[in-house]
């Protein structure tokens, strides 16, 4: 269901949210954070459905999944296309104030 005014950049982001979230529920083991993982990749998924994701609030939910997600080695792979999708929204902002 994507129109060809799609921006790339919102699918691409959809594309590998829905992955880590796949990968995240098949994964065996529970972890202390999974629940700040799961919540946090469904606000993403949310974002990229609206088509006009906030980089500063992707940003926010991409740093709470890779701590959430930790040490976990089966994951980040999913975890590494969502930052690429991420930081196609461009660069974090330097400074504040």
């Amino acid at each position: 269901m994507t129109g060809s005014d799609e921006d790339p950049r919102v699918v691409r982001l959809r594309t590998a949210v829905s992955r880590l979230r796949r990968e995240l529920a098949a994964h065996p083991s529970e972890f202390p954070d999974r629940g700040i993982a799961e919540d946090e990749l469904a606000a993403l998924a949310a974002m990229a459905l609206s088509g006009r994701p906030e980089p500063p609030r992707l940003r926010r939910s991409l740093l709470l999944i890779a701590g959430a997600i930790g040490s976990v080695s089966a994951l980040s792979p999913g975890l590494t296309q969502v930052r690429d999708a991420v930081e196609l929204f461009g660069p974090p902002a330097r400074g504040r104030g």
